[in-house]
């Protein structure tokens, strides 16, 4: 008895981290201000498990997430910027996502906000 009940709360804690991983899933929009101007970004996640995928997509191009985590409301990936590592790490907090960013510029912070999927 006291192993199904330690069974069903195993479960019951792997869904909930599932389920609230899900929340990163879909297109955030933010601008993202530079020297040169303020710059459109669409970036588009996808979730398996705790591993964080997709890509981001620039006024040059998609450029795709690399090594991407999920850890409860964090999420952690790097991009590439021609030879450069950029590294991105975030908190989600209902509708938005709080992101720290370094680059070769040094540091930067942007929030990105959900956004509907437009229609092609």
């Amino acid at each position: 008895m006291t192993r199904r009940a330690m069974m069903a709360g195993i479960l019951m804690l792997v869904s909930t981290t599932f389920a609230f991983a899900a929340d990163f899933v879909g297109r955030w929009e933010c601008t993202f201000n530079t020297p040169n101007g303020d710059i459109q970004l669409v970036f588009r996640f996808k979730v398996d498990g705790a591993r964080l995928t997709g890509s981001v997509e620039t006024p040059n191009g998609n450029v795709d997430l690399e090594d991407g985590k999920i850890d409860g409301d964090k999420i952690s990936f790097n991009t590439h910027l021609g030879d450069a590592v950029v590294k991105h790490t975030g908190t989600i907090s209902g509708d938005s996502i709080q992101l720290a960013v370094e680059g070769p510029w040094g540091h930067s912070d942007m929030t990105l906000k959900r956004a509907e999927e437009k229609k092609k």
